[in-house]
């Protein structure tokens, strides 16, 4: 199950279960992860992209360890909420994620990656240090939206 809706998404996890997010760039995967009970995330690791099997293969290595139930992949919408290409790209990646047989949410995520960037900053970290951790900060902020929106049960 691929969807937008966070009702939809939430009942195909009735007993919550630790997530993982995803920011799908286009060299990198950033990965972020939330616990059981959809409190927090907190940034993972930054995968280098390759082809999808290689992908696949990690991601699934990901979520055996941590027995993840669902996925938030970030959907890039442009700022007046219309898709474009990038968007179809991060579908069709979701798409092929089906395989993997978890429910996938996709997470609008406007804003994510400035709203990493300042948070990394407010850490006073390098510019150096922050280009290594921005997609897997961006992640943890694209996940944790989703899981605020799960646990207040917004739409």
């Amino acid at each position: 199950m691929i969807t937008t809706m966070t009702p939809e998404f939430r009942g195909a996890l009735p007993g919550g279960g630790a997530l993982i997010g995803l920011d799908l760039g286009t060299q990198t995967i950033g990965t972020a992860f939330a616990d059981a009970g959809w409190r927090f995330a907190s940034p993972g690791k930054t995968l280098k992209r390759g082809k999808f099997g290689a992908d696949k293969a990690l991601l699934g290595d990901l979520i055996r360890e941590r027995s993840i139930k669902g996925i938030v992949i970030g959907l890039p919408l442009n700022m007046d909420g219309s898709e474009g290409p990038r968007s179809q790209s991060s579908r069709a990646y979701a798409r092929n994620l089906g395989v993997l047989e978890l429910p996938i949410l996709l997470w609008d995520e406007r804003w994510s990656t400035v709203g990493a960037e300042r948070g990394l900053i407010e850490q006073d970290m390098s510019r150096a240090k922050r280009a290594t951790r921005i997609d897997s900060a961006a992640a943890a902020v694209i996940l944790q939206g989703a899981i605020d929106a799960l646990a207040g049960g917004m739409i």
